[in-house]
């Protein structure tokens, strides 16, 4: 008997060689159909790029200006009207163990000006707040220019403008009119991280503010840090030792949560963005199918004269599925790149540290493989069931 003949298997460099030698006849086509893939790709990988970004910035942000910050304000009392702190309140914080610095702003009923030529309604959003000498070391905030409050200038008519104040001013130095008289301009602050309020603020000594602009010694804000560990057990009588009279009239909050709460929102606001990023990888691989549809019916008879060869019904499904992989393979990769590089571009622009992570480079790796295979199962199986007869028949 003679041995029955057994059709030749395709190796791995045989499927690779074929596949690409039917992409290379249709370029500008592949480079069209690539191109959908690309941009879904670069969607993807951009915007979780951006986000994780964004998210490293504010991470290290955390890192540099620590949680252990927390404040005291005043909240409501039971009628509804705004409470009042206790003078004494910020000496009574420093007496609790954990605490290391304390430092309180208190609000003044005045406005700034560049000079007083300027109607005392145009405030630019300033507001003048009285300010102890611990302030800016509880704040771990330093001057851009000039120098911070101390005993003897916070008797005097000076001010220290926050970041903000300053440049909407457009003062960093010389005098401003506060409460109906000139305040030299003793030092502008650097931007305060955790207290943003700092920066849109005039800080005048406390005792200058009491003697010159009225005001009346209830601080509005206490400010205090403690060790990492205490900081849950300081934010547990924090209130009380405030007002031991009326703590639930007190608000405390930790300013770091605040940059916290942005990181949560920014990863939630990039799950919407990766699904717009789906919807275009999803048409580039429409594009993908349409084009292997079409291949498939221009190239009849070369399927038909590959199976009058030899070619088994599985050697021509490989040869359509490994052309359709190889061209959303091209597309995830420019995608790749073109998305690295605009988080790369646009993380140094906004100053943050460029992160594309690892798990998303190897999700558009995996999002390119499916939909390659997706696109080309249906024109390889339907190359693979033409009849070779009426495959070298057609024109």
């Amino acid at each position: 008997m003679k041995a029955a003949l057994a059709p030749a298997r395709l190796a791995p460099d045989d499927v690779l060689r074929v596949g690409l030698g039917g992409l290379r006849a249709r370029p500008a086509r592949v480079v069209l159909s690539a191109l959908g893939i690309a941009i879904g790709i670069a969607t993807m990988v951009a915007v979780i790029g951006i986000s994780s970004s964004s998210r490293e910035d504010l991470l290290r942000r955390l890192d540099r200006l620590g949680t252990d910050l927390l404040t005291a304000k005043p909240g409501d009392t039971l009628f509804g009207d705004e409470a009042e702190l206790p003078e004494a309140a910020p000496e009574m914080v420093r007496r609790i163990g954990p605490v290391t610095a304390v430092g309180a702003t208190g609000a003044v009923d005045a406005t700034v000006r560049r000079t007083d030529a300027i109607p005392a309604e145009v405030t630019q959003g300033i507001s003048v707040q009285a300010a102890s000498t611990g302030l800016l070391g509880t704040l771990d905030v330093d001057t851009a220019s000039g120098s911070w409050l101390n005993a003897g200038t916070g008797r005097h008519p000076g001010v220290v403008l926050g970041a903000e104040a300053a440049k909407r001013l457009g003062v960093d130095g010389g005098r401003v009119w506060i409460g109906g008289r000139w305040f030299v301009v003793l030092g502008v602050l650097r931007p305060a991280g955790l207290a943003p309020e700092i920066d849109r603020s005039a800080l005048v000594g406390w005792d200058a503010a009491r003697r010159y602009l009225g005001f009346d010694g209830h601080p509005t804000t206490i400010y205090e840090r403690s060790t990492d560990a205490s900081v849950t057990g300081v934010r547990d009588v924090l209130a009380r030792t405030v007002n031991p009279e009326h703590p639930e009239e007190v608000q405390v909050s930790r300013p770091s949560d605040a940059l916290e709460a942005r990181a949560a929102a920014a990863g939630a606001f990039t799950g919407l963005l990766l699904g717009l990023g789906a919807v275009a990888l999803l048409v580039g691989g429409v594009g993908v199918a349409n084009t292997m549809v079409i291949s498939v019916l221009e190239r009849r008879r070369e399927i038909g004269l590959r199976r009058s060869l030899g070619a088994t019904r599985g050697q021509v499904r490989v040869q359509f599925l490994a052309e359709s992989l190889l061209l959303s393979a091209f597309g995830g990769a420019a995608g790749t790149v073109l998305g690295t590089a605009v988080t790369a571009g646009f993380a140094l622009w906004k100053g943050w540290p460029p992160v594309v992570p690892v798990w998303a480079l190897g999700g558009a790796l995996a999002a390119t493989l499916a939909i390659g295979t997706a696109a080309g199962l249906y024109p390889a199986v339907r190359a693979a069931r033409l009849p070779p007869t009426a495959a070298l028949a057609s024109v």
